[in-house]
Formats: C-alpha cells, sequence, structure tokens
C-alpha cells in the first residue's frame, strides 16, 4: 500500500468512528487550527519569505489573518448552521414534518496551490472540518518551504489521522487521485484541474475547482481615474501578479490610455519606491520556468512602464504593456505575473464584446460612478464575480461565495457556502400513520374525479405561505384599528372601578373587563400606579 493510500484509508476509517461529527469536536479542531495560525506564524513567515520573498505583515495581512477570521465565524454560527432547516409545506404536506438535514459527505480531498498556500488550502480544510469530514490536505510542492512546514506542523495541531498532510510532485498527486473520494477541492489552472475532474469521474466524486483565468478591468473615461489606478496597480501588482483574481487586463478607451499609464507609473513609485527590487514588500515569481514563460509574453507588445528583469532572482519588475492588440502572445493565456496589457476599446460596448469573446473569467472588474453602466455589464457579461469600483477584496467577504463559472471553475466555498459544498443536504419527510384519506387519490383505480383531486392539491392550491403572511396583516390591522377604542374604554374603567378582581365581566361603559385585559398587558405601567 503507497504512502497515498495508507492516508486516505486511516483517514476513512477514523471517519467510520464518527468522532468527526459532533460538534463539539469539529469547534475543538477548528480552535485547534486558529491556535496553530498564531503560535506557529515564524515558522509560517519564515517559509513564505523562501518562497515568494513575502514579508511577515504580508502573510498575515493576505493570509492568516483572513483564515483566523473565517475560523471565528464558523465557530459562532456552526450550530445554527448544522441544525435542521425547515422547508415550505403545501396542502399535502401540511400534517407531516418536512425538513433539511445537513449531513458529512466523508473524505474530502484538498489539492492546494502555490500563489496564496495557507489561504488556499485551508479556506477549505475549514469547510470541511466544520462540515464534519475527515480531509486529506496536499499542499502545492512548488512552495517548497510551506509544504515542508504544513507536513510537519499542522498535524501537532490537528487529528492526524483525520486530517493527514500529504507532501510530494505529479506523481503523489497522481497516485491521491487513484483514491476513492468523497468530494475533491482543486485550485489551480484549467489543464489540471481537467486532469482532477476526469480522475473523480471514475468514481463519481463531485468535485469544487478554482481555476483563475484572464480577468478582464474596464475603466470608464468618466470615472475618478487616479483613484481607479490606484486600486488597480494594487490588485494587480500584490504578490508580483500572482493572485488567480489580479486584474489580468485593462480595458479603456484609447483617449485615456495615456493617462491611465501615467497615473499606474506614479501609483507603482509610490506602492515599490523607485527600486522595486530591494522593496521589502514586492515579491518574486515562484520558479525559473514561471519566470521564462512570463518574460515570453512581452515579445511583441509595447512596454511602456516598468520591463526591467533579473533571472538570478526570478525578479520581474511591475510592467505595462500599451496598445496591446487581442491576438498578443499575453492575451493567450492567464498571465499570473506582473505584466500589465492595456488594450484601447471603443467605449462600455466594444469592452463587453471584447470579454464575451474570451472564456469565462473568476471575476470582472470595473471602475465607473455610472450605475447603469456598472448593471449593463453585470447584465451583459458572465464571471465568477463582479466587482465595481476595486479590486480583489470581494474574496474576504464571506457572506458572498467565491467560485467560478464555465473555464473558471466549478463549485465554491467560504462561510456557509463552504459547509453547504462540503455537506450532503439530506432531505428529511416524516408522515404520521393515519390520515389514509388524503391518499386515496394516488391508489388505484385512477379515475379522472381522482385526478380532479390531485390537480387541486398539486396545481390549484392556494399559497399556504402568502396566506400566513396575509392573515398576520390583517391581524396586525385589526389590532390597530381597535386599539384606541380599547384605550378609552381601560381609562373609562380604570376611573369606575380601580380595584376590580381580574376575570371580572361587569360591564363599564360598554367594555367589559375580560375585553379590556388583553390592553393592560400591553402597557409598561402598573394598573394601579399608572398614570392615564
Amino acid at each position: 500500500m503507497s504512502r497515498e493510500q495508507l492516508a486516505v484509508e486511516r483517514a476513512r476509517r477514523a471517519f467510520s468512528t464518527g468522532r468527526s461529527k459532533p460538534l463539539a469536536y469539529r469547534i475543538r479542531q477548528l480552535n485547534n487550527l486558529r491556535r496553530f495560525l498564531v503560535e506557529r506564524q515564524s515558522e509560517i513567515a519564515e517559509a513564505a519569505k523562501k518562497d515568494l520573498n513575502r514579508s511577515e505583515v504580508g502573510i498575515q495581512l493576505f493570509e492568516t489573518l483572513g483564515l483566523e477570521s473565517e475560523i471565528q465565524l464558523v465557530i459562532k454560527n456552526l450550530k445554527k448552521w448544522a441544525a435542521p432547516r425547515a422547508v415550505e409545506k403545501n396542502l399535502v404536506t401540511l400534517s407531516d414534518t418536512l425538513y433539511i438535514q445537513p449531513e458529512p459527505l466523508g473524505v474530502v480531498l484538498v489539492i492546494g496551490a502555490w500563489n496564496y498556500p495557507w489561504a488556499v488550502t485551508l479556506f477549505p480544510l475549514i469547510g470541511a472540518i466544520a462540515a464534519g469530514n475527515a480531509a486529506v490536505v496536499k499542499p502545492s510542492e512548488v512552495c517548497v518551504h510551506t509544504s515542508k512546514v504544513m507536513e510537519e506542523l499542522l498535524n501537532a495541531y490537528l487529528d492526524k489521522e483525520l486530517y493527514p498532510v500529504v507532501t510530494g510532485g505529479v506523481q503523489e498527486t497522481q497516485e491521491l487521485l487513484k483514491q476513492r473520494f468523497d468530494h475533491i477541492v482543486y485550485t489551480g489552472n484549467s489543464m489540471v484541474g481537467r486532469i482532477v475532474m476526469e480522475a473523480a469521474a471514475k468514481h463519481l466524486t463531485p468535485v469544487t475547482l478554482e481555476l483563475g483565468g484572464k480577468s478582464p478591468c474596464y475603466i470608464d473615461k468618466d470615472c475618478d481615474i487616479p483613484l481607479a489606478c490606484r486600486r488597480v496597480t494594487w490588485g494587480k501588482f500584490t504578490n508580483c501578479g500572482q493572485t488567480c483574481i489580479a486584474p489580468d487586463y485593462v480595458l479603456c478607451e484609447a483617449s485615456i490610455q495615456d493617462r491611465v499609464i501615467d497615473e499606474m507609473k506614479k501609483c507603482i513609485k509610490e506602492f515599490y519606491t523607485d527600486d522595486p527590487k530591494s522593496f521589502l514588500d514586492y515579491g518574486r515569481i515562484i520558479n525559473e520556468r514561471h519566470f521564462r514563460r512570463i518574460l515570453a509574453m512581452t515579445e511583441d507588445s509595447t512596454v511602456a512602464v516598468g520591463g526591467e528583469s533579473d533571472h538570478t532572482e526570478c525578479y520581474i519588475a511591475p510592467t505595462i504593456l500599451r496598445d496591446v492588440k487581442a491576438g498578443s502572445k499575453v492575451m493567450q493565456e492567464e498571465i499570473f505575473g506582473p505584466l500589465l496589457p492595456i488594450v484601447p476599446v471603443s467605449g462600455l460596448e466594444g469592452a463587453i464584446d471584447f470579454i464575451n469573446q474570451g472564456e469565462k473569467s473568476l471575476v470582472i472588474y470595473v471602475f465607473s460612478t455610472d450605475k447603469k453602466l456598472i448593471n449593463r455589464l453585470i447584465e451583459e457579461t458572465s464571471s465568477g464575480a463582479v466587482l465595481a469600483n476595486d479590486c480583489l477584496v470581494h474574496y474576504s467577504v464571506s457572506s458572498l461565495p467565491f467560485g467560478g463559472v464555465g473555464n473558471s471553475g466549478m463549485g465554491c466555498y467560504h462561510g456557509k457556502f463552504s459547509f453547504d459544498q462540503l455537506s450532503h443536504l439530506r432531505s428529511c419527510m416524516v408522515r404520521p400513520l393515519k390520515n389514509e384519506g388524503m391518499n386515496s387519490m394516488r391508489y388505484p383505480p385512477h379515475t379522472p374525479g381522482k385526478l380532479g383531486w390531485a390537480r387541486f392539491f398539486l396545481v390549484q392550491a392556494p399559497d399556504l405561505a402568502l396566506m400566513g403572511r396575509v392573515g398576520a396583516l390583517a391581524v396586525l390591522v385589526a389590532v390597530l384599528h381597535i386599539q384606541p377604542h380599547l384605550y378609552s374604554g381601560c381609562r373609562m374603567y380604570r376611573r369606575a372601578v380601580p380595584r376590580m378582581p381580574f376575570g371580572s365581566q361587569q360591564l363599564i361603559g360598554g367594555t367589559s373587563y375580560g375585553r379590556v385585559l388583553p390592553q393592560y398587558f400591553a402597557l409598561p405601567l402598573h394598573w394601579e400606579t399608572a398614570e392615564w
């Protein structure tokens, strides 16, 4: 039995004991994971520095802080998320108990990526633990040092049988994919995504794929261009452009291209100084293969800003390309590096046409103060998400699902969406063993009369939920209508008989005590000392 197969078998045996299902156990594991992120911050930061030249503050800001927040959110809401969920009834099911019961899927495989190795690996793990699953964690082998820290330290905090960490390269990943899982979460490129999906299909295993793509960014000529360029520059060159939701290219009218370039040049200098190479918060390309791939993309384009590189450090300066055409090399695949092509278009209509000619992206960015323009872009395009007037920050909002569509992926996670994605939402219906008269219309012989009753109950029956809301509204209106009369009667009654025992039905001024009593309970003051 291979190391990978052994890890999966142990995880499945541990899951079969049922120890991952109690909420108290899930919360304890989540607290242990949070403790790991806090107590091992120095080891996490040191590994990130070696792999991506990321600073200690940067690793907290863009990865571990969000993970701590996610754990806190999950622990706070887990009891509510895991509880049975009532559903709407109709006339046929009026006497039945109907609900949805979330239950664990089983053993989940989480395959992480190298660009944000902690965030993209542990976010799905948090969801898997919260849903009561076992999970096999496979960090990216490209981040050698981070992968080692994850393997050596994570299992010191979590149940190592339920949540094993398996390291290795392509061969080890292929061996893992031969095993049967109950769900697979993969973050990476679409080529490997297809391989993962093909392997999962052999076991009918559902998948969540976060695949990225070329995320466009449209800048309206009438918006606050300096502010828009500031936010785009930050979103693009964070982590040296190695972010799956980074703006891949900019679309704008030719009349503002020079101004956009000038503003972004100022922002690059502000963020990374005149010498980004020596600046602490500017990263490096992950390895030499990606370094060469990114540089090759600039061969047929005009460099407007940057362009410097150093292969000994895998360093590429923040670079802006101007007058880029759809057929240019840089437009043929996701860049995943510090190159920002600017593609001139005729306006919003030209931008929408350009976007729709390509594959669906993980996100579309638009900068404009015109709400109609923003709404039109949303309505006439498709993507995993849309973010107007900022970059990247939608990833940090746990109340929004994070995921792609089409070529950019399938499924989603974050917050409750992670819990639901990695749970089986089981339909439960409990019927009383009586009321057989209602069921007679379904039994043979099938007659037109029975069909008529079935049509009434299933098609023509009134909306019970709507009737309930209308009824509640009617009661409220009635109460508001009679309240002045009750209050008047209460005043008259108090003057006449201030100490009459409760429950008396004597009429005073046409109002009985029993009718006034509900109004008394609606008042905050004591009956005998109130000032009316």
